[in-house]
């Protein structure tokens, strides 16, 4: 090859190997864009008639791979993926509403959920009601302009479950989308696209990934919807990257086995704190005492309720913050599912943007602390938390 230096370094090793044998786990396709040998082979895969890809945020095979995974264990037709939890609850959203539409949503939600319904739909003239689902009459709350109602299946921070065939119903009868944000339970512990939700959405930063190493987020419908929300994806840019594609792939391997024993350890530390002096309530679906647990029975799968808790503490701010302080292992951070044992805070951290009467009106007080059980042995978890509790 008679060429200079600087042409041999940007040309060669272009092509990938011809092999007789298959990687065992798929590659990671760090590519932003696809070569074409001409232009009628381009145009057959923009017109769908062809398959294979053109440009990274639109579709890239690590990304496809995911899909796959996702669609096969939530049970639905198709997916989306996305760079954040946050990406894939706003595209949801905004694909199916525009100026002068109406939402309805849980006045307990994730605290980056609330504010963009609250104040970043604003900005389009979309009228956001926030209702408490377990108390009030949603049915009185639809207009003619309703055009979808969100949820989470388990609450954050409170852990409330809702009964999601019978809001799906009333969705459908007024010709309304239900959107779930099943990220507490994962597909492990509630399918919702089987009890009638139209779309799910997941913060797939925590259990679906579980290790606490990438940021990402997945939606899950039928394919004309995942079309629709993929349309607006595609020109607002929130695009999953190949590598964390290829890492959340490979970690949603494990989920069921995690999961398990996520939810196992929370039910066990759930019944220890339950009967603890300085704790005034506990907030998990899965213990007898829950307002929550014949429903939570009734919906979720194998008798688990989740891996998240919530405690109210006696002696309220003070004691969360002596508490917090003098934790050794299990660290307080604003996030939540990775593998070790974490809490946190939601009036500083995930639910900060709330004022005091917002606050007070979901029922979220001061003294509240969130837990993320981890998959270390519970009595070690009982022990760090019963020698802290000793402390404050």
């Amino acid at each position: 090859m008679n060429k200079d230096i600087m042409t041999r370094l940007v040309r060669l090793g272009e092509k990938i190997p011809q092999s007789t044998s298959i990687p065992k786990t798929v590659p990671i396709y760090m590519s932003s864009s696809f070569s074409f040998d001409d232009v009628e082979t381009l145009e057959d895969i923009y017109n769908g008639e062809s398959k294979g890809y053109v440009y990274s945020r639109i579709s890239n095979p690590g990304q496809d791979v995911l899909k796959e995974v996702i669609v096969g264990v939530e049970e639905g037709q198709a997916a989306q993926v996305y760079s954040s939890g946050m990406a894939a609850i706003s595209m949801s959203i905004l694909a199916h509403v525009k100026s002068g539409d109406h939402i309805i949503a849980g006045n307990v939600l994730y605290g980056g959920s609330y504010q963009f319904l609250k104040d970043e739909l604003n900005k389009f003239n979309i009228e956001v009601t926030f209702i408490d689902l377990k108390n009030e009459n949603i049915e009185k709350y639809f207009k003619s302009n309703t055009k979808l109602v969100y949820m989470e299946t388990i609450s954050n921070p409170l852990m409330e479950v809702i009964e999601i065939k019978r809001i799906s119903t009333i969705c459908h009868e007024h010709n309304a989308k239900l959107i779930i944000d099943n990220t507490f339970a994962t597909p492990v512990v509630c399918q919702p696209l089987k009890l009638g939700a139209d779309v799910v959405v997941y913060s797939a930063t925590k259990y679906l990934c579980g290790h606490s190493d990438v940021m990402a987020g997945v939606v899950i419908s039928d394919k004309d919807t995942i079309d629709k929300i993929s349309h607006t994806g595609c020109l607002y840019g929130p695009t999953l990257s190949p590598f964390d594609s290829w890492i959340l792939t490979r970690s949603l391997r494990t989920l069921k086995l995690r999961v398990k024993q996520h939810c196992d350890n929370a039910l066990k530390l759930a019944q220890y704190l339950e009967k603890h002096e300085k704790v005034k309530k506990v907030y998990y679906p899965g213990l007898a005492s829950s307002e929550y647990n014949s429903l939570a029975k009734e919906m979720f799968n194998d008798n688990l309720f989740g891996g998240m808790l919530s405690v109210d503490l006696v002696g309220g701010e003070k004691a969360v913050w002596d508490l917090i302080r003098v934790l050794e292992n299990i660290k307080f951070v604003p996030s939540l599912a990775g593998v070790a044992t974490s809490l946190s805070y939601p009036v500083k951290t995930s639910h900060r943007a709330m004022n005091d009467e917002e606050l007070k009106k979901a029922g979220i007080s001061k003294g509240l602390l969130r837990i993320s059980t981890g998959l270390e042995n519970i009595d070690d978890i009982i022990s760090e938390f019963e020698e802290a509790l000793k402390r404050i």
